[in-house]
């Protein structure tokens, strides 16, 4: 099994600049979001899917179809159930990053070298001297993606708890691809740094900071940042699975969390990924200018012809996209578990049903 696969910490990426809220306007019509799920649910390689639409914050359709656990076990996935939003944490991370430059603690260009002494004093970050904490915040900064060490076994070691500097040392035997600032480049090493910084600069810990700074304020009471290894879903929800070295999918639902963390360690739903998203359109979070920051390019297909931004995130056993108009207003919440290594048809397969009911007809 491919290491890098195996962690499958996908990008997560705003489609589309976010606006500030329109002004009032008739809700407009959308797809039935039970026939959806029950679409995306035939897709081969989906286990479950759950889906929820929102309009001005408040659940307009829901649905989910398949089942809880492989061979149609389980019953469904119960409504409101939670789900890993794998790589949408980024955005989270991103969030209160930025919310300290706000607050004058650091600066976007400001060296790594400088808000995180350590990857230079111990040689953890080639040329962290030269890296900024723009390039982290887009992908640039050419640190190799940690995911790929052979050390890494998030699915059979639920005992190791990974500190961000183990995870960070576990990508410097690795060769650069590229100089700082040059291109585009996932890691998600640099996500793991971002949340490095935070706690450094704020002196309590992510899992803290993201509970103060985010899911408090905005009544976001289901999601949390698991911080220990062998943590799992809270309540009934969908499993997710992974061929095994014989090809029989095994459940992966229990992992080593700590091996996900800033970069992809969010538990969350559908209702909670959406205030979260909402808020940050709306401006509630943080400045036009440093949302712009957050912004990192990867290829997509336009949603509603363009009109609806887009943040995903996936893994070993799941996905998870959330789509939001440019206003905030109208969005939908998606996520399905897998059983299947490549989830190549996956991706297209949820948005598709996210065009179903946002823009039907279309």
């Amino acid at each position: 099994m491919n290491r890098r696969t195996a962690i499958g910490l996908a990008c997560s990426v705003l489609a589309l600049g976010l606006a500030a809220p329109a002004t009032a306007a008739a809700r407009p019509r959308t797809g039935d979001v039970q026939q959806a799920m029950d679409a995306l649910a035939k897709t081969p390689g989906v286990v479950g899917a759950i889906g929820e639409a929102y309009y001005d914050g408040r659940r307009i359709d829901g649905g989910t179809a398949g089942s809880r656990l492989i061979d149609g076990k389980g019953g469904r996935i119960p409504t409101g159930a939670r789900y890993r939003a794998w790589s949408l944490t980024k955005q989270f991370t991103a969030t209160v990053l930025l919310q300290l430059v706000k607050e004058g603690e650091l600066g976007v260009d400001d060296k790594l070298s400088a808000v995180l002494p350590v990857t230079a004093e111990q040689d953890l970050v080639e040329r962290a001297g030269e890296i900024t904490v723009r390039h982290l915040l887009q992908h640039t900064s050419g640190i190799p993606d940690y995911t790929g060490h052979p050390d890494l076994r998030p699915f059979d070691d639920l005992t190791t708890r990974h500190s961000p500097l183990d995870l960070v040392k576990m990508s410097r035997g690795q060769p650069r691809q590229q100089e700082p600032g040059e291109r585009f480049s996932y890691s998600n090493t640099n996500y793991i740094l971002l949340g490095a910084i935070i706690e450094r600069l704020s002196g309590h810990t992510l899992a803290v900071e993201f509970q103060r700074r985010l899911l408090k304020p905005l009544g976001m009471n289901r999601s949390y940042l698991p911080v220990g290894p062998g943590q799992g879903i809270k309540g009934p929800h969908g499993h997710g699975y992974y061929p095994g070295p014989d090809g029989t999918p095994r459940d992966v639902d229990r992992m080593n969390t700590t091996s996900l963390w800033a970069a992809s360690g969010l538990i969350s739903t559908s209702r909670d990924l959406t205030t979260f998203y909402r808020a940050l359109a709306e401006g509630r979070l943080l400045p036009a200018a440093l949302r712009e920051v957050m912004r990192y390019p990867v290829e997509e297909q336009p949603v509603c012809g363009g009109s609806i931004g887009l943040y995903r995130g996936s893994g070993p056993g799941g996905l998870a996209m959330t789509f939001t108009s440019a206003d905030g207003r109208l969005q939908f919440a998606v996520s399905a578990t897998t059983s299947i290594a490549g989830q190549g048809q996956v991706r297209p397969a949820l948005q598709k049903a996210a065009e179903a009911v946002l823009c039907p007809g279309k």
